[in-house]
């Protein structure tokens, strides 16, 4: 394995979501170079099927993209906090709904090339109306989506969230393989 040893390391920028984190590295053949790691905390990212078997996204403007997403609902892991009760918070913040099921599918890294963040994927079913007060999420709003659906949505290019298609394909192969294996 081509692993890089750290020779020395410096906070770069301090910020509300992300600090910068500026690395001196040397690479297996010895050279040195420069690296700027984005310091993320984990998130969780969710598939929430409703009883009516549709998907809930959710669509809201995304600053970096400079456009509205649609996207499967997702937030960062608080301190402190588990996986799978971020799920239920976000769950309610986002969509309005709490799950009565919640089951790992599995993760991932965001952009490993440069973050560290790291996506935690869940299945989120049994969803019952649970409205709790979010004031960031006021200008977001719920789709809901047939899962027959969901592959022609993605084709079309109509998803153009990284997390999203992911978690979004993940589902529809654990859907596939009977959910085996998880």
């Amino acid at each position: 394995m081509a692993e890089e040893k750290t020779i020395s390391s410096r906070i770069i920028y301090e910020g509300r979501v992300v600090t910068l984190r500026e690395d001196t590295v040397e690479t297996a053949d010895g050279q040195r170079r420069r690296e700027v790691i984005a310091l993320h905390r984990d998130c969780v990212a969710i598939v929430a099927v409703d009883g009516d078997d549709r998907v809930l996204l959710v669509k809201q403007y995304r600053k970096a993209a400079d456009k509205e997403l649609l996207e499967i609902p997702a937030g960062s892991i608080d301190s402190g906090e588990d996986p799978e009760e971020t799920v239920r918070r976000e769950m309610q913040e986002e969509t309005g709904y709490l799950p009565g099921k919640v089951e790992r599918l599995g993760g991932f890294y965001s952009t490993p090339g440069y973050c560290t963040e790291y996506l935690h994927l869940y299945l989120a079913t049994e969803l019952t109306p649970s409205q709790l007060y979010a004031e960031d999420t006021a200008s977001i709003s719920l789709v809901r989506v047939p899962v027959k659906e969901i592959t022609s949505l993605l084709a079309s290019g109509k998803i153009e969230d990284a997390k999203s298609i992911a978690g979004l394909h993940m589902y529809l192969e654990h859907r596939k393989t009977g959910n085996q294996g998880l």
